[in-house]
């Protein structure tokens, strides 16, 4: 059979529920298609009661959040930003628009996280950074209360990058509401998604406010076209936060399917000594946005072998992501090793890891296809 003829069976895929039409029917029907109007507003209220972060500012990325949220914290040319080396480049880019320097900061194993011990080397040598971003990767929380010590300790703030976890919870507490601002991505392989999007949320209501403002091209408070500031043409659309709004309404649901798609890859793995499930924090509560496997070193499966088996298949996995330390657009930035010496627990997952499918639209059939492919290579 050609692959070409194989269902396909995604990573991580938009599931639509049909609520998502009637917002945006009635953006329609009022004529409300362009940025801003009643669904952005709503969508920024509801997400900001489900997550309990204060206010919320719906935007075109969670990369623009990211980058008003440094522009926020005053970052600028010649300053010194502390970010998750073990991330999507869409986490540290904003830093380099800013013509401010990122040292990028190792992971621990233990979550696959920015890693304290590193972060209180990078201290250090950094005494006086201008912000920390920190990723919670696949969905999994960070050590925050180590890192918020540290980082207080210091009176430095922190930029919470929650992409890749809404719903995500530590010690009870969302994700994205522990630092001074946080960002959500609603991106299309997100937990929920508005095709695109983002949204910057914090405790404080002037930053929001603020964000709002430069997020429309920064335009004065006046009858004519004034500008006092340069601004931004970040704002999410309506149509797009109407897709949100219906988005929000499932969340728990997709909640609940990610953390029985993990649960179901760590049992049937469970016999097979090489293969370790991602690590999840105890102290938290993982949206599981990936489940992800590390093969442990020295066996005669690789993960290229995992991909190339799933790919023949119409099955798409992915790597773990490729530390920024490693990328060559970031080669002459610094970056701090969580161990004393040798190679990297970045790099170190880097080179054993796989995404697995994570479509919370599998079935028990594709599951077990995927399932059975992996073990079958681990079999022979």
């Amino acid at each position: 059979m050609e692959n070409s003829a194989k269902k396909r069976i995604y990573l991580s895929s938009p599931t639509m529920h049909g609520d998502e039409q009637r917002f945006v029917a009635e953006a329609f029907d009022t004529n409300w298609v362009a940025p801003l109007g009643p669904n952005v507003n709503n969508f920024e209220t509801e997400l900001a009661a489900y997550t309990k972060c204060g206010y919320a500012a719906a935007l075109s990325a969670g990369t623009a959040a990211i980058h008003l949220g440094l522009k926020l914290f005053g970052v600028g040319q010649g300053d010194v930003v502390f970010v998750s080396s073990l991330t999507f480049s869409a986490s540290c880019n904003p830093i380099v628009y800013e013509k401010a320097t990122p040292v990028f900061i190792d992971a621990e194993p233990d979550t696959w996280n920015l890693s304290p011990r590193a972060l209180e080397k990078a201290f250090e040598k950094y005494p006086n950074p201008k912000a920390v971003i920190v990723v919670h990767l696949y969905g999994t929380p960070a050590k925050m209360d180590e890192i918020m010590q540290i980082c207080e300790a210091h009176n430095v703030p922190i930029l919470e990058d929650a992409a890749e976890s809404l719903g995500s919870t530590y010690d009870g507490k969302h994700t994205g509401t522990f630092g001074r601002i946080g960002i959500y991505s609603f991106n299309g392989n997100k937990i929920i998604t508005t095709s695109g999007g983002g949204m910057l949320v914090s405790k404080e209501e002037a930053l929001v406010k603020e964000a709002r403002m430069l997020s429309t091209q920064a335009r004065d408070a006046a009858r004519h076209y004034q500008h006092s500031k340069i601004g931004y043409n970040y704002r999410m659309s309506n149509i797009d936060a109407g897709i949100g709004r219906g988005q929000l309404m499932h969340l728990d649901e997709h909640l609940k399917r990610k953390k029985a798609i993990y649960q179901r890859y760590q049992e049937a793995f469970a016999d097979i000594a090489e293969i370790t499930m991602n690590p999840l924090n105890p102290k938290g509560d993982a949206n599981n946005w990936l489940s992800c496997m590390t093969i442990r070193e020295g066996s005669s499966v690789t993960p290229d072998m995992v991909m190339d088996a799933l790919e023949a298949e119409n099955i798409e996995s992915r790597p773990i992501w490729k530390p920024m330390n490693l990328q060559p657009v970031f080669a002459a930035y610094d970056f701090i090793n969580h161990n004393e010496n040798g190679i990297s627990v970045g790099e170190d997952i880097f080179h054993r890891g796989v995404c697995l499918p994570s479509d919370i639209k599998n079935t028990d059939a594709d599951m077990d296809k995927v399932i059975g492919i992996v073990r079958g290579l681990f079999e022979q």
